[in-house]
């Protein structure tokens, strides 16, 4: 009897990994569809020259590049600027997405943040559902699903003080007469903070004074914040450090449905994005990677990393509030940016967009300024003629 029950078991537990396995997209696109038609919104020339390309926008200006009527799911994005980057600021065009006829944006961030490509930096990036590249990040891809009921508007608005000379584009959508039931909203939030430094300092690594816990989880960098029902799926996050101190010692806290404390706590930045022991290599994986890195001294400057939970969502029923510590204890100054990525049951509005001043680039920190560093730390220590400089 008991060598039954184990070889039921085993036929129970090989047909629920069968079934499971064949859960993926391309079991999916091996399925027969009805009722689909495929349409694309691009910047063709309609003459049938090559003009393919929108003509200029200039600064302040905002432009419609997509406006539908009825339902239908946008399944990808393709875009392209001119001038590149270093010439005009990926990082003050601003995307917005409206769903279902609201007078909203569901999605509303930087372009090239949205499409990961932080600051205004170009370089190639891939994950499951966004990418930019070839050509040093000036080809930016999205493949979300973006379901709509009652229309979809898509919206860019030229907050450079620079013309944008051309912009190419795709959209392309399937439309439906109706909906698959339990569709959700597609919903994007950019959230910028140059986060302060506890009264005591900085104190990571207990360097310069003591560790204490972190009592005040409300100090934290909020990346989502957003009422109503839905699953969280992918962060894009940057960080500029103005210190060769590691970064990342502060944890993920996840405030779900009202929570007073956090109900899911993470054990560092780094492990929250799928890596170990205060990485500084570029890595990718379609979930989680790390783009871009600094090249200075220490964890000084900029790195871009990602994560996509794409096997895992974050499940909410009446609201979600992600954040994470800017440091051990919240015990660091950093200039942090963001985008979110999540579905709700239903389109809501998002919380307030940082301005183009509130997200205006940091310099990098630079030799000279590390030699200042060290003037003033002589100076406190007498200025003896040899001191060294871990004395």
């Amino acid at each position: 009897m008991q060598k039954l029950f184990f070889l039921l078991l085993s036929f129970l537990a090989i047909n629920f990994l069968t079934a499971q396995e064949m859960n993926t997209d391309l079991y999916d696109l091996s399925k027969m569809k009805s009722g689909l038609k495929n349409r694309r919104i691009s910047s063709t020339d309609k003459t049938g020259g090559n003009r393919d390309h929108l003509e200029p926008f200039k600064p302040g200006e905002k432009r419609v590049i997509a406006d539908i009527q009825g339902a239908g799911i946008i399944n990808h994005i393709w875009i392209t600027i001119a001038p590149p980057p270093g010439e005009l600021s990926r990082n003050d065009i601003i995307i917005r997405m409206y769903w279902d006829g609201n007078s909203y944006p569901s999605v509303e961030s930087p372009i090239g943040p949205f499409f990961g490509q932080g600051w205004n930096e170009q370089y190639n990036y891939a994950a499951f559902p966004l990418a930019a590249g070839p050509l040093n990040g000036t080809s930016l891809v999205s493949y979300f699903t973006m379901p709509f009921q009652k229309g979809a508007r898509i919206e860019i608005e030229n907050q450079t003080d620079k013309q944008i000379n051309a912009f190419y584009f795709y959209v392309d959508y399937f439309e439906v007469n109706q909906l698959p039931k339990d569709m959700g909203r597609f919903h994007a939030w950019y959230n910028h903070e140059l986060t302060n430094a506890l009264p005591e300092g900085e104190t990571e690594w207990a360097l310069t004074g003591e560790w204490k816990p972190n009592t005040k989880p409300e100090n934290n960098y909020t990346f989502i914040n957003t009422k109503g029902k839905g699953h969280f799926v992918g962060i894009n996050y940057y960080v500029h450090c103005p210190t060769p101190m590691w970064y990342g010692e502060g944890d993920d806290m996840w405030f779900i449905d009202g929570e007073a404390k956090p109900s899911l706590i993470g054990t560092g930045t780094e492990d929250f994005f799928n890596t170990s022991w205060c990485p500084k290599e570029p890595y990718a994986h379609p979930y989680f990677g790390y783009p871009r890195v600094n090249n200075d001294v220490g964890w000084l400057g900029r790195t871009h990393v990602y994560r996509f939970f794409i096997s895992d969502p974050i499940f909410f029923e009446k609201e979600l509030k992600g954040t994470i510590e800017h440091g051990s204890n919240n015990n660091l100054t950093l200039d942090l940016g963001s985008v979110a990525y999540w579905y709700q049951d239903k389109a809501v509005a998002l919380p307030k967009a940082p301005t183009k001043e509130q997200r205006a680039l940091r310099p990098f920190i630079k030799f000279e300024d590390m030699h200042r560093w060290r003037d003033a730390w002589r100076k406190s220590k007498g200025n003896d003629s040899k001191l060294w400089g871990n004395e």
